[in-house]
């Protein structure tokens, strides 16, 4: 659980790095979110997404998607003004995926540290 609310701690952090696991458990977060918000605007008489539970979530991780995006750019070594590729149709978005199921680069880059912690076992006894 603590992965997927990781970027709302980190509302507003659009420097160091994000791996995988942080990226893709805060967007299953914010499917779930999205699921309830909807159940609660049927609840409350809304039909098909009409209701307001839906734009108020999405609003409220608008900021915190897009930080944790480019913190996950910046652990593949690109910059996050990546995420504007995915203004491209179609195309943008697939290549921003998968820039976004890419692997970190090891150890530190111009960054910050690697999120994963030392990769040379030595570093961890140095």
């Amino acid at each position: 659980m603590e992965w997927m609310i990781l970027p709302l701690k980190r509302y507003a952090a659009f420097r160091g790095r994000s791996r995988r696991r942080e990226f893709w458990m805060f967007a299953l977060f914010q499917i779930l979110l999205l699921i309830v918000a909807g159940f609660i605007d049927r609840a409350i008489g809304y039909e098909s997404g009409e209701g307001p539970a839906g734009p108020i979530v999405a609003l409220a991780v608008t900021v915190p998607s897009i930080a944790v995006a480019v913190r996950r750019l910046h652990d593949t070594e690109r910059s996050g003004w990546w995420v504007w590729i995915s203004l491209i149709p179609i195309l943008g978005s697939i290549a921003l995926l998968a820039l976004f199921c890419m692997e970190g680069t090891g150890g530190p880059n111009r960054y910050g540290e690697d999120p994963k912690g030392p990769s040379d076992p030595s570093e961890i006894f140095s």
